[in-house]
């Protein structure tokens, strides 16, 4: 019986998170650029109640 042993290489499972979290980013930084500032406001006031933290 053999038993066969693999490697995986740390740059290939380094890339798939650091490409994803880049995106991740640009996409953040790209709708934020684009929405209005009310409702950026309206949109983290909603979430701040549904998470039960007083914000007023």
């Amino acid at each position: 019986m053999t038993t066969k042993t693999l490697k995986a290489s740390a740059a290939g499972t380094t890339f798939i998170p650091a490409l994803f979290a880049v995106v991740l980013g640009l996409g953040i930084i790209t709708l934020t650029g684009h929405v209005q500032a009310s409702a950026l406001h309206d949109a983290a006031h909603d979430v701040r109640h549904a998470t039960g933290f007083p914000c007023h």
